[in-house]
């Protein structure tokens, strides 16, 4: 592999003692990148391991697994030797826990001058050891899902987890690059409730709130009953919503329905693929 083949954080050392979602997968992005992961795991493991271990190996893909004891002199030991030669240290604990084990900023920092310190948090600032998980910063922001009065339901997905973990890894190559210019490594904090609340930002302006422009208002963006399963329709530019009102020979939401209902899911994107038309099936519908 020539050099204008590597990837580009070919050569790139990354040490990460953040365990369950948003570390992993920040560390699982970096190394898609090329960098080298060595993930820190305590005795116990990562509970992600025990409760979905199908994803956890492909968060884990390529690197190389180490479970140490960072309360004991051992571990203490051992951790050091590995930041001694990182570029990047991921951390997903509260500062305070990161004091106790001395792996806070300011005395890594004092020992790896040029190491690279990413921490994911829950809250920014002094709010970092407020405790919290992707539900309660989702709930905080309006992110679970409920109509007219009902209990919201429990996300679809960890929304605040991965949008954090997106942003930690650009954080990391940020990092990286203004080290190539002052030399020194910086430390970047990564909020959870941050990442949620800019993922909230289309709900929160109205775009995809009830009766939004994404949010019911239009209908040829919209899910409708088939005759089995349901469809996604994103018909949202006007040369799509011309097209399918022309090829169903109807208009409106109540028409769409209609129409919608004489096909089964999977017709629909057959034909919709026929007639180059943004429509999908309802995945688990």
């Amino acid at each position: 592999m020539t050099n204008q083949e590597s990837p580009p954080l070919h050569g790139i050392s990354v040490v990460s003692i953040a365990t369950n979602v948003p570390g992993p997968v920040a560390a699982a992005r970096l190394t898609a990148l090329g960098a080298t992961v060595t993930k820190v795991e305590p005795p116990s493991g990562d509970l992600i391991a025990r409760v979905a271990p199908a994803y956890y190996a492909e968060l884990t893909a390529g690197q190389e697994v180490v479970a140490l004891d960072l309360k004991t002199a051992e571990g203490q030991v051992a951790i050091e030797a590995l930041l001694s030669a990182a570029d990047v240290f991921i951390t997903s604990h509260r500062p305070s826990a990161l004091a106790r084990l001395g792996l806070d900023w300011a005395g890594v920092h004092a020992r790896h001058p040029r190491l690279n310190h990413v921490a994911i948090v829950g809250d920014p600032g002094p709010g970092a050891e407020v405790p919290g998980h992707d539900l309660t910063y989702q709930a905080v922001n309006g992110l679970l899902s409920a109509r007219d009065g009902d209990t919201p339901h429990l996300p679809a997905t960890l929304i605040a987890d991965l949008a954090g973990a997106e942003r930690a890894a650009t954080a990391a190559v940020a990092a990286l690059f203004a080290r190539e210019r002052s030399g020194e490594g910086r430390y970047s904090e990564v909020a959870l409730s941050a990442a949620a609340e800019a993922m909230a930002d289309p709900l929160r302006h109205g775009l995809t709130a009830p009766g939004g422009l994404l949010g019911g208002a239009l209908p040829g963006y919209a899910v409708y009953a088939a005759k089995e399963g349901f469809i996604a329709c994103a018909a949202l530019e006007p040369h799509f919503l011309a097209r399918l009102e022309d090829l169903l020979g109807v208009t409106g939401g109540d028409a769409f329905a209609a129409a919608f209902s004489g096909r089964t899911a999977a017709e629909w994107v057959g034909w919709a693929r026929e007639h180059d038309l943004p429509i999908e099936a309802v995945g688990g519908a």
